[in-house]
């Protein structure tokens, strides 16, 4: 095989990769399954495309080694092929952050507030483990929870948060976390919690940010 030969082919298989990834519904498609496996349906629901239109772009992410499926009953479960697919998202991430300005922008559009506060590090948050001092909730669904969750973290998806309020305690910071950077659950978790009197902070990140750099984590039943 000759250099040329060899330098088409494998970079053509490069080249799967950034294919299939070339989609905004795909790269949310990627973010929630690093929450956790689900089928189509749930898949549809959440990102509000048709269950045709799901099912193609999962069809590409698995022909690239992305995803994988299985049967359960009558649906097909879909998940991510390992954590190298998640440090994958993050790291396509963190360019696009740190190359394109517009990502702050946007960003600073939805939650003005976040850039005004201060938000808890996740090595901070790691330190209060084993102390009474704060309060962990985690507003993500409760299936995502069950897949895997922080230690010690309470499960109140933000649905819920209101009727729920009783259950925490006036005196402790409560800490909210959600789907990560990305996602808006832990700030409206926040906004409700300081209107109602809480002392309140979101995590930095969230779930997927928190098991890539291989934290403690939790779970309730298996995939």
């Amino acid at each position: 095989m000759s250099h040329r030969d060899f330098k088409d082919r494998v970079y053509a298989q490069f080249a799967r990769i950034s294919q299939a990834l070339a989609s905004a519904k795909r790269l949310e498609l990627v973010d929630l399954l690093a929450q956790a496996p689900r089928h189509v349906d749930a898949l549809a629901t959440e990102t509000e495309m048709s269950v045709a239109n799901v099912s193609q772009h999962l069809q590409n992410l698995k022909a690239a080694g992305l995803v994988e499926a299985r049967r359960s009953g009558r649906k097909t479960i879909y998940n991510l092929t390992g954590d190298d697919v998640l440090a994958l998202w993050l790291s396509l991430r963190t360019v696009a952050e740190t190359r394109l300005a517009e990502v702050g922008r946007v960003t600073s559009e939805a939650v003005p507030e976040r850039g005004a506060e201060r938000l808890l590090s996740r090595g901070e948050l790691e330190r209060l483990f084993g102390t009474d001092e704060v309060v962990l909730i985690d507003v993500r669904p409760t299936a995502e929870y069950e897949a895997g969750h922080l230690p010690g973290a309470i499960s109140i998806p933000i649905d819920q948060l209101e009727d729920r309020l009783p259950e925490l305690p006036r005196d402790r910071r409560v800490i909210a976390y959600c789907r990560g950077e990305y996602c808006l659950f832990a700030d409206e978790a926040v906004a409700l919690l300081r209107e109602k009197g809480y002392d309140a902070i979101r995590l930095a990140g969230g779930w997927p940010e928190w098991k890539a750099e291989e934290r403690p984590t939790s779970t309730t039943r298996s995939f």
